[in-house]
Formats: structure tokens, C-alpha cells, sequence
């Protein structure tokens, strides 16, 4: 017997209840998309987040059926660009109801206006903000779901000069700037390679600094790559402004005076060190780039070792060590040797130094630290004041002092010069972070040789050891590759081999291709062709 009509009813798959609520949901989700990007409403939402800042503007237009708003920062858009880019808009006949219902027809248009490159689909309030600090003008029109961005970002920016922190002796003289677009090209320029990669990062729930990491892939070591990019990620904090907050974040440790990033203006320096298998920080806003990981050798090499002859570069790399440690313990020496140990110098220096200091009314720990302390406030203030002024007061100022000290028999003529050689031998290094670490030191130094003479010396540098020797940047020993000692490496230690013979990358980053001289020989002279003839 077939079922009647009321049967049929009955058969019929109920609607569930929750379908409907899903559905009622869905509408009201689109109504208030719809009510989020009505122009007046986005337009007063985007003033009230800026807080009525005198340089955002809002440039409002169109028919009582299809109105628009161009909101943009005053300060942030290239004025120029701005003027061309709203003639345009404003001036277009095409700008009609019926052309312009939905996001992808404005893009189209909008693309065959300005240029694809430059247009953004913004789908949200906080994307709108986030293109308009960025440089973007945001164009809102009635009836449309989203929002269009055309970056039209400030151009002003400082040409590419050279290098203010580091002399260029032989080699490129151009440096980083404030632009970290600029900086990348810089790279780009000297290494045209796919595998060089970088990733953008935002850093800063208030400033939004833009940071990149770079690395060239196929070399960096994943596992180091991975413990940069998860250092990071975890910074949270309120503004970035420079690399050296950067670096404080990620350090490994941040109680030690050893810096544990390389920091640096050079693109040449970046470049020859992602080539080695490091990664490179770029921060939006500063000239000075982070190179990691760092080691203890890397503050003694100087880009212009490798452009100039092995043997000259090995005896400039030398002098270098052996400055450093001379700015380390000159100073502490000449303390414990006067306080405690006279019997170590001959007894013709001895007398010489004894007649010199024949009236000095302070201990010879006292007055290295009035002489110490006069040098790093003259030079302080040389770095403070105007160039030109700034360089005419720490020389001037540092020879008229000490001649005046030592005429007034307040100090020794021998203390002058322990002193100068110190102050210059502290100059040599070539990274001013890495001069820091000797000048702090100096000091510990000195309080150590006026309490337990040499042998107070002795435990600070056993202490220091130690403690690089602890010290780990990014997973890889501060002391490597002298500790520990891996024989491959030591060809670019205190020495540097011939470009031919430095084959293979540093053992300790454990790169992906070791491999760096892939075929080379000494060079050799050609074969003499012929002979006497008869």
C-alpha cells in the first residue's frame, strides 16, 4: 500500500535545528563585515586608533551610491607619488556602481591604475593600521568588504657612504645604511646566488621593527639556523630600535663583558661570513648588522687580511693579538712589578724607574687609575663632541694634561707612557664592542695586582679563561677552534694561509658543504719555450 501525502511529510529528512543557527550566524557575520566596512565607520575607527594624529589625513570622495576614503599618513607617503596616485583615482571615469561591486573588480581597477606591484587587499581593521604606518595609503569604498593598499612609502634616506666605525684600507668602500632594503641589495650585490635567503620577521608590539634573518642555504648549518630563528621569535618586548637590543635578546649569556655577536657596517664582511656558513641579522633602522655565531678568533679578523698578501695579513693579524694583550695587562704589570715584585727588572731600569717616581706623593696603583680614568674621560668626551672638535680636545687635551701631571709631580713620565701604549694598543682591535671587553677587564686587572701583585694577575686570566672556555654562542664554543683544538681551522687563526690552500669552511660550524675551494694550486711559473737553436 503506498503512503499518502501526509505520510510523504513525514518521511521527509527533518532540518536540524543546529543548520539553521549556522546559517542565521553566517548572515549576521556578513552584516556586520558589511557594517566594519562602511567608509564612515572604518574611517572612524582608523582616526580614533591613530588618536586624531595631526598627520593622518582622509581625503574623501564619490556619488551618494558609491562614496570612498583615501586614509593615509602625511609623514609617511612620498609626497609626490601622492599627488599623481589620488589625480589618477579621482580623475577616472570608470569609477561607477556597476564596475565596482566586489574587491576583485576595485584591484582590477586599481591595478590598471597604480601598477600591481603596489597594491594590497586588506581584510581587516588592524591590517588597514598596519599598511597605513607602513607607507600605504588605504582606499575604503561603500559596499565593498575589504579595503585597498597602494604603498606609496617615503623614499628619504641617506646615500650609501663609507664606513664610519671601521677604515677601509683596500677593498669596498661602501656601508649599510638606515634602509634595510638598501642593505639587502648591498648583499645581494655580492653574492647573485638563489640559495641566499632571507626571512622577515616583526619584532616589537610597539615599534614593529622590521628584522631579517639571512642565511645561504646549502651551507648554514640547520640546527644552528634553527636555534636563530627560535631566539627570535621568543622576543617579546615593547620596542626595538637598534642591533644592540637585538643582541642583548638573544645572547646566550648576557652576564659576560664578551661580546657574542659580530657587529658590523661592511656588506663585504657579511658577505665573505654567510659564504662561511653564519647567519646575518638585519634590523630596519640602524647601519650595523648582527653577525652569528661569534667566536673569540672572529674580533681579530679584518676583511682587509684577505685582500692583501698571506704574509702581510698573518703579521697584521699578530699585531693584533699581541695588542690586545698588551691593552689587557700592561697597566696591571707595571702595578705588581712596582708594588711587589721590584726584583723582575734589571737594576738599571730599576733606579731609572725609582728617580722618576722620587717625589710622586700616591702608590703607583692610584695613580694608573687617575691616569686610566682621565684617558677613558677624554675619550668619552672626544666621542661626544663634534667630529672635528671632538678629535682637536681628546689629543690636545690628553698631552697637555699628562705634560702638566707630570710637571707637577703628581705622576711619572714612565706612567705617561705606560698609559699611551696602552690607549693605542687598545685602538688596534678592529671591532669596537670586542676594545670594550680589554677596557672593563683593565681595570679588575689593576685592583687584583695592588692586592696580590702578579700572582693577582695571574687569577684574573685563569678566571677569564674559564670563562671563555664556558661561554657558547648559539650552541658553538666562544674558544673554538682553540678550544677545542681542531687542527683543520688553525689555517685562518693566528695566521692566515694562502686563499688556495683555506680549502674547506671552519670545521666548527659544521656547515652543510664543507667544501670551499673546489679545485686551485700554487701558482707556478710557465714552462720556458725552446732553446738554442743552431
Amino acid at each position: 500500500m503506498a503512503p499518502d501525502k501526509s505520510n510523504r511529510r513525514l518521511l521527509k529528512k527533518p532540518i536540524k535545528i543546529e543548520d539553521k543557527i549556522r546559517t542565521i550566524e553566517k548572515k549576521v557575520e556578513e552584516a556586520e563585515v558589511c557594517l566594519e566596512f562602511s567608509v564612515d565607520n572604518m574611517q572612524a575607527e582608523v582616526v580614533t586608533a591613530f588618536g586624531n594624529s595631526a598627520d593622518l589625513k582622509v581625503i574623501e570622495g564619490g556619488k551618494s551610491e558609491r562614496i570612498f576614503s583615501i586614509i593615509f599618513l602625511e609623514s609617511m607617503v612620498d609626497s609626490t607619488s601622492l599627488k599623481e596616485t589620488t589625480s589618477k583615482f579621482l580623475s577616472s571615469t570608470s569609477f561607477e556602481k556597476e564596475h565596482l561591486s566586489n574587491i576583485d573588480e576595485l584591484t582590477a581597477f586599481c591595478k590598471g591604475i597604480f601598477g600591481g606591484a603596489s597594491c594590497k587587499i586588506a581584510s581587516s581593521r588592524d591590517e588597514i593600521i598596519y599598511e597605513i604606518i607602513n607607507g600605504s595609503i588605504v582606499i575604503v569604498v561603500e559596499g565593498i568588504d575589504n579595503a585597498l593598499s597602494v604603498n606609496l612609502m617615503n623614499g628619504e634616506k641617506r646615500s650609501v657612504a663609507e664606513p664610519t666605525s671601521q677604515t677601509v684600507i683596500r677593498g669596498p668602500k661602501d656601508a649599510f645604511i638606515e634602509s634595510i632594503s638598501t642593505n639587502v641589495s648591498l648583499i645581494r650585490r655580492r653574492i647573485r646566488n638563489k640559495n641566499l635567503h632571507f626571512e622577515q620577521y616583526t619584532i616589537g608590539e610597539d615599534t614593529k621593527t622590521t628584522v631579517y634573518l639571512g642565511f645561504f642555504y646549502g651551507i648554514a648549518n640547520e640546527s644552528i639556523l634553527q636555534e636563530v630563528r627560535n631566539r627570535l621569535k621568543k622576543i617579546k618586548v615593547s620596542s626595538i630600535f637598534e642591533s644592540g637590543n637585538i643582541e642583548e635578546l638573544i645572547a646566550d649569556k648576557t652576564f659576560t663583558l664578551f661580546p657574542q655577536a659580530l657587529n658590523t657596517e661592511r656588506p663585504d664582511t657579511v658577505a665573505a661570513n654567510l659564504m662561511e656558513g653564519k647567519m646575518v641579522i638585519l634590523i630596519d633602522g640602524t647601519p650595523f648588522a648582527l653577525i652569528v655565531p661569534a667566536v673569540f678568533v672572529s674580533f681579530f679578523e679584518s676583511p682587509e687580511d684577505y685582500y692583501q698578501s698571506f704574509f702581510l695579513g698573518s703579521f697584521l693579524r699578530m699585531i693584533r693579538y699581541l695588542s690586545f694583550m698588551i691593552a689587557l695587562l700592561t697597566p696591571s704589570i707595571y702595578v705588581g712589578v712596582l708594588t711587589y715584585h721590584h726584583e723582575l727588572l734589571p737594576t738599571t731600569l730599576l733606579l731609572s724607574v725609582i728617580s722618576q717616581r722620587e717625589g710622586i706623593p700616591f702608590p703607583a696603583v692610584v695613580e694608573v687609575l687617575v691616569m686610566e680614568i682621565t684617558f677613558e674621560i677624554l675619550r668619552e668626551a672626544g666621542v661626544r663632541m663634534p667630529r672635528v672638535v671632538g678629535q682637536m680636545v681628546s689629543i690636545v687635551g690628553a698631552l697637555v694634561i699628562g705634560q702638566a701631571a707630570a710637571e707637577a709631580g703628581i705622576i711619572s713620565n714612565i706612567m705617561i707612557i705606560v698609559v699611551s701604549i696602552t690607549a693605542i694598543a687598545n685602538f688596534v682591535s678592529p671591532i669596537y664592542s670586542f676594545a670594550t671587553a680589554s677596557r672593563l677587564l683593565r681595570f679588575l686587572l689593576i685592583l687584583f695586582a695592588a692586592i696580590l701583585g702578579l700572582y693577582g694577575v695571574l687569577l684574573v686570566l685563569v678566571a677569564m679563561v674559564a670563562h671563555l672556555a664556558a661561554l657558547r654562542s648559539f650552541g658553538v664554543p666562544y674558544l673554538a677552534p682553540i678550544a677545542p683544538f681542531i687542527i683543520e681551522d688553525q689555517k685562518d687563526v693566528f695566521v692566515r694561509f694562502p686563499f688556495w690552500n683555506m680549502k674547506k669552511r671552519p670545521k666548527y660550524l659544521i656547515t652543510e658543504s664543507e667544501q670551499k675551494v673546489f679545485s686551485a694550486s700554487p701558482p707556478s711559473p710557465p714552462p720556458v719555450k725552446g732553446g738554442n737553436t743552431s
